[in-house]
């Protein structure tokens, strides 16, 4: 079992957690994170963009002239693709992004990205996320010493409501329950700061 040492909100040391070896020897695996990523980005489209084809422009359906004996390039209806205000071939529609990846590699793939964190020193434990006050002078003042980088807070089940409506004002600052950690959100942070309580549930997820 590996030792990490577990801080108070304002980076007082004050004892130590284990973690599973399984966990801290994990080897980066950029293939698997790329899927993962891919998949975690593709969710978050909306899919809602969309141009008018031939069958939804405005304009009348009758043939513009007759087939032969004009002179010209036989012609359909003033919808056609190659006419101005014509439709649009193969444009956008509405549809879904979403990419589906096979559970154990996305488990790998986020077991991968915290085994990053720690052989970084980015992963920091702490006891509790409780504040006295919902000031968000006063918890800026408590985590300054990460020197206002990207910071993601996971905590367990519940979190402290002066802690959440003290971080909301601060833009470098996120907090998400533990059941809602991915890949894309721990890659994509400087320091990976969690709960006592969330480290083991997270620890139970992965193995």
């Amino acid at each position: 079992m590996a030792s990490l040492k577990l801080f108070t909100l304002d980076n007082a040391e004050i004892g130590s957690v284990s973690l599973e070896d399984t966990i801290v020897n994990t080897k980066y695996n950029p293939f698997i994170i790329r899927e993962a990523v891919v998949e975690h980005l593709a969710r978050k489209r909306q899919g809602t963009h969309q141009t008018k084809d031939r069958s939804l422009v405005s304009g009348s359906r009758k043939k513009l002239y007759r087939q032969k004996g004009t002179g010209n390039a036989r012609a359909g209806s003033a919808q056609s693709p190659v006419r101005r205000h014509g439709g649009t071939v193969f444009g956008p529609v509405v549809r879904s992004h979403e990419v589906s990846i096979n559970k154990k590699v996305k488990k790998k793939a986020l077991l991968s990205a915290i085994a990053q964190k720690l052989n970084e020193k980015t992963l920091v434990v702490v006891d509790n996320l409780n504040l006295g006050t919902y000031k968000t002078k006063d918890l800026a003042q408590k985590i300054s010493h990460f020197e206002s980088k990207k910071l993601l807070f996971v905590y367990g089940n519940d979190l402290s409501e002066n802690f959440a409506l003290a971080s909301r004002n601060l833009p470098y600052v996120k907090c998400i329950r533990y059941t809602q950690l991915n890949v894309y959100d721990t890659l994509n942070c400087n320091y990976l700061i969690t709960t006592q309580d969330a480290l083991s549930e997270i620890e139970k997820r992965l193995l």
